[in-house]
């Protein structure tokens, strides 16, 4: 039985992941769970999986989990760590088998890297991680012997694309012509930009194929999440910018693409729930049922593909041109855009002004000469902090500039 870890467990691939768990009990056991700070719903997964240890990052909601606690019998209460630098910790423990990487954003990284540096098998959904911290999360993975699986629709579907062998990606790149990330779109596919200055953050969270958390949703708005994925489909498969395509798919019914030199395409097809890469990532080289409806051909009213349109959506140019540019300039994009999309969501920034936000902050590292490649995870998160500082810095101003205009 395998033991499993959730790091992220209250969160839409958390909770994803736990549905697939339930329907397997003699397969997986739910070993720790890690939240921010969501006591109720956490407090729910307690009961339901009755892990031996949780992860409460927020301190400040520590009494408020141990009087919930108080209502189970002693012998069903989880050892509890409080605390971002415990609860990471816990990744690397030899009670997990599997963890599942599922904490949004960089807050996530240090657990990754935890779980990596173990030779744990690492269910990969936290896509920052390889974004900020590539080269050496893919170091550290290949010199621990972990397997590092990919969650991410897009990146889960050319996983299975690729011919693998026993835990390593054993295509040969020379026989790859090209990846191709498919993307919905957004809620915004067909407004004009001239809508976009206006735009609210309940109706950038409304996306219209896909149900993910507050910044999830807004990066595929502005594609931006799009743009992320770009990134680590170059550092998961080893291929480089000009062999990445972006095909804008609204129907969200294939997952991700590869097209090889002899002319033939893969493609990976499902309904978009994601508890199919979920279910694949959990069980490979096996499958086991996931809970998933099988896709119906008959209901399609047909597939359609689209060029991503860089001139209202700049996010996406922006992640390819931090690709192309290397060292650290993906870690500056993704900082510059966790603090850009937290203004917005907050109301303290407009649609606009996110991207706006991540090309002025990127030139202004690159103009610094802070965008080299840093040399371990304390010096990432260093470069991170720093980078938030000046987006900060640059949406208060931007907020001022508009209110005085």
């Amino acid at each position: 039985m395998k033991r499993v870890g959730i790091f992220g467990s209250t969160g839409s691939i958390g909770c994803s992941t736990l549905d697939v768990l339930e329907r397997h009990p003699t397969r997986f056991r739910v070993e720790v769970l890690v939240a921010h700070g969501r006591v109720e719903a956490l407090f729910d997964q307690i009961r339901r999986f009755r892990p031996a240890v949780v992860g409460l990052v927020d301190s400040s909601r520590r009494e408020a989990l141990l009087s919930r606690l108080a209502e189970l019998p002693a012998a069903e209460r989880p050892e509890l760590v409080v605390g971002q630098r415990e609860a990471d910790a816990l990744a690397g423990g030899d009670n997990l088998d599997v963890v599942v990487a599922a904490i949004v954003g960089t807050a996530g990284l240090q657990s990754t890297w935890n779980a990596l540096h173990a030779g744990k098998r690492v269910l990969l959904a936290n896509k920052e991680s390889l974004v900020a911290a590539g080269d050496l999360m893919m170091d550290v993975a290949r010199r621990s012997g972990a397997e590092l699986l990919p969650i991410d629709s897009e990146h889960n579907a050319i996983f299975q694309c690729l011919p693998m062998g026993s835990g390593e990606r054993c295509t040969d790149p020379a026989e790859v012509e090209s990846i191709v990330l498919t993307a919905s779109g957004g809620p915004f596919r067909d407004w004009p930009a001239k809508r976009f200055p206006a735009i609210t953050p309940e109706q950038a969270c409304a996306h219209p194929n896909w149900s993910m958390g507050r910044k999830i949703s807004v990066d595929s708005a502005t594609m931006m999440n799009k743009g992320l994925e770009v990134i680590e489909a170059a550092r998961l498969f080893r291929i480089d910018a000009d062999r990445i395509e972006v095909v804008v798919h609204p129907e969200s019914v294939i997952h991700s693409m590869v097209r090889f030199v002899d002319g033939s395409v893969l493609a990976e097809l499902g309904e978009p729930d994601m508890r199919t890469p979920i279910a694949h990532a959990l069980a490979w080289p096996d499958r086991l049922d996931s809970g998933v409806r099988p896709l119906d051909f008959h209901a399609l009213n047909g597939l359609h593909f689209e060029r991503p349109d860089f001139a209202r959506f700049p996010a996406l140019r922006l992640a390819f041109d931090a690709l192309r540019a290397g060292g650290a300039a993906p870690l500056v994009i993704n900082a510059a855009n966790e603090v850009a999309v937290a203004a917005f969501l907050d109301g303290r920034l407009t649609f606009t002004g996110i991207p706006a936000a991540i090309e002025a902050s990127l030139e202004a590292m690159t103009a610094a000469d802070r965008v080299a490649v840093p040399e371990s995870i304390d010096a990432v998160l260093a470069l991170d902090a720093e980078v938030r500082a000046w987006t900060l810095d640059w949406c208060r101003s931007a907020r001022m500039t508009t209110a005085g205009g």
